[in-house]
């Protein structure tokens, strides 16, 4: 038990925590979404994290909670993870909460080989080995003639390519960044984006009607960034890694609960590769900081 009370335990605890509460927003996204305007509860979504940030950490950081030597970076991370979820919200519409997940989690390592392109991180051979994989295992999800094969695939495409940039600025803003002034200046330039179109999406009956939902997904989305920062703070991320792909088992037993709905065989072996390639691009990670420490 002492392992667990430790920072390194404890942030290990806080990312499977992270991963069910992403899992329980993204179900309950898919069912909201058939019933509000999506871009409305879009809104909502960043302006619950604006206020929540604010009330968390203004008496403790005060003014500095709003001091960014990176202002266009922050608008950039900002408008990057507004279209991750709006890709995501639409995405969900369509498509069931597990295989969307497995897709989602490619992320990481499309991160990795546009941080090579842009940053110029070196990258070993093995990791390239380890996308080729990942790459594989969607396939095996999206093939012609699977249950998710359609045009809504555009929407976890064009995600992974969003968020695999978001992820990459986060990584050069978090030397620079307090965590928290992030994730303030996120939820704002979310908010911000979307309050011009309230006037053509705004239902207020839809609201008293689903306001539970809309909290359930605002929450999901901003308690779970909230710890998410804890647990970094408490665990390098070469350690937490491979516990984030928990959120495919989470997703696709979500998706059995509230949904009914199973992944046939192929989408099974699918998923499994993407999450073993992912897991085996984090214990490379693993290796790597290990190898510099010594």
């Amino acid at each position: 038990m002492s392992f667990w009370r430790s920072r390194q335990g404890g942030g290990i605890l806080l990312i499977v925590v992270v991963t069910l509460l992403f899992s329980l927003g993204d179900a309950a996204a898919r069912h909201i979404t058939q019933l509000v305007p999506v871009l409305m509860l879009l809104w909502f979504r960043y302006a619950f994290q604006t206020i929540v940030t604010l009330v968390m950490r203004l008496p403790t950081q005060k003014a500095s909670l709003f001091a960014t030597p990176n202002p266009k970076f922050q608008a950039l991370r900002g408008v990057l993870l507004l279209t991750t979820s709006f890709c995501s919200f639409y995405g969900l519409q369509h498509l069931p909460v597990g295989e969307f997940t497995a897709m989602v989690m490619l992320s990481p390592m499309v991160a990795t080989a546009m941080a090579a392109i842009t940053l110029k991180h070196h990258v070993a051979h093995l990791r390239w080995l380890l996308m080729a994989v990942g790459l594989a295992g969607v396939l095996l999800v999206v093939r012609p003639g699977g249950q998710v094969f359609g045009w809504a695939l555009l929407f976890p495409l064009l995600l992974v390519t969003t968020y695999a940039w978001f992820q990459v600025l986060t990584s050069r803003l978090s030397n620079d960044e307090n965590p928290y002034t992030t994730q303030f200046y996120t939820g704002l330039v979310g908010a911000l984006a979307t309050s011009p179109l309230l006037l053509w999406t705004w239902d207020t009956q839809a609201l008293l009607n689903h306001w539970p939902w809309f909290l359930a997904v605002s929450v999901a989305a901003s308690f779970g960034h909230l710890l998410l920062i804890s647990a970094f703070n408490r665990a390098s991320a070469v350690v937490l890694s491979p516990y984030l792909y928990t959120q495919i088992a989470f997703a696709t037993l979500a998706g059995w609960v509230f949904f009914r709905h199973m992944p046939d065989g192929l989408a099974w072996v699918g998923i499994v590769v993407i999450a073993i390639s992912g897991v085996g691009n984090a214990l490379v990670s693993i290796r790597e900081s290990a190898q510099q420490r010594q």
